[in-house]
């Protein structure tokens, strides 16, 4: 059984199908992202997941952020570590429950579910082919010390942000691509005039980039 709580949006085809798993922002819940599923590829098993840690009064979150007047805000990344795992564990629990192809599993992320898809594709790049990388960063700190260009090589990144995010300054999600040519690892990163969100154009580019990749 998972230990997480999830959706499931099922694929057209019956067997060997391309899955997708969604990991929802800061705050929110696995309906959120949901919302895409109608308009994504039917080949597609979509699967939303529930972070972990509820919040009060409602919402949920991967790991907790801090606000404290000393540190100022912060990440709990002990619980984000821990939450990789989980999600590294659900892919696993996804691919022997499920008729899919375990080796074409894309991760799509928000905001603090970004952050994870990263990580877990960099901690764990055996599980994952295409990941959806839509308003977060990278953390290093929740990485491992390092990375096998080997081993990732097979990986593909589609990064974007608002150029105006409020929330995650745009200067933190513009590491990303350094980071990944680093690596030498396939990827796109783009931004769009907007905040916190996904503009149109940017659900439009990332269909269309999940269309080549899946």
């Amino acid at each position: 059984m998972s230990k997480l709580h999830y959706i499931t949006r099922p694929s057209t085809l019956k067997e060997n199908a391309l899955l997708l798993i969604m990991c929802h922002g800061y705050g929110s819940d696995e309906n959120d992202l949901f919302s895409f599923a109608s308009e994504l590829p039917e080949e597609l098993m979509i699967i939303s997941l529930r972070a972990p840690y509820a919040m009060q009064p409602y919402g949920n979150a991967w790991y907790a952020i801090n606000f404290d007047a000393d540190k100022g805000k912060w990440s709990d990344n002990e619980q984000a570590k821990q939450s990789v795992n989980l999600i590294a564990e659900f892919i696993d629990y996804a691919c022997g429950t499920y008729n899919v192809d375990s080796k074409n599993v894309t991760l799509l992320g928000f905001s603090q579910g970004t952050i994870l898809s990263y990580a877990v594709a960099l901690t764990y790049p055996e599980k994952v082919k295409n990941i959806v990388a839509l308003s977060g960063y990278i953390n290093e700190d929740i990485l491992p010390d390092t990375i096998d260009e080997s081993t990732v090589s097979h990986l593909n990144f589609f990064c974007s942000h608002g150029s105006v995010d409020q929330v995650i300054p745009v200067d933190w999600a513009q590491k990303a691509p350094v980071f990944l040519k680093g690596l030498n690892i396939n990827h796109v990163y783009s931004e769009y005039p907007v905040g916190h969100g996904v503009a149109p154009q940017n659900f439009f580019d990332l269909k269309a980039w999940l269309v080549k990749y899946i």
